[in-house]
């Protein structure tokens, strides 16, 4: 890889937010309105963090219907030496939302 991308990608991971989000993502696909209430912050808040994961190629998305899903690209995490066993496990984050029901699901 590139030490410029490389550098990007590391960068894109420095931060906390994008890091849960790469956390979260590594239990299921999502989509920005089912990320909104966990993190507490505005959809376009949310949009921005998933835009400069896409553009390092952290993350890709798919369109189901008018919903854009977002998954992680592996092979891009695995390309830059980033350890997904490290993550910690914050299922429970979806946990509480159901609980509450607060859980979106966009399908």
């Amino acid at each position: 890889m590139e030490f410029n991308k490389l550098a990007d990608a590391l960068k894109a991971l420095g931060d906390p937010t994008r890091l849960k989000i790469i956390a979260l993502l590594n239990m299921r696909d999502c989509c920005v309105c089912e990320l909104v209430p966990i993190f507490g912050i505005s959809q376009p808040s949310i949009s921005k963090h998933m835009s400069r994961l896409k553009n390092v190629g952290l993350v890709t998305e798919e369109r189901r219907g008018q919903w854009v899903f977002y998954s992680l690209n592996r092979s891009q995490l695995e390309e830059i030496g980033f350890s997904l066993t490290r993550l910690p496990d914050f299922s429970s984050d979806f946990d509480e939302l159901e609980k509450q029901g607060l859980l979106v699901t966009c399908d």
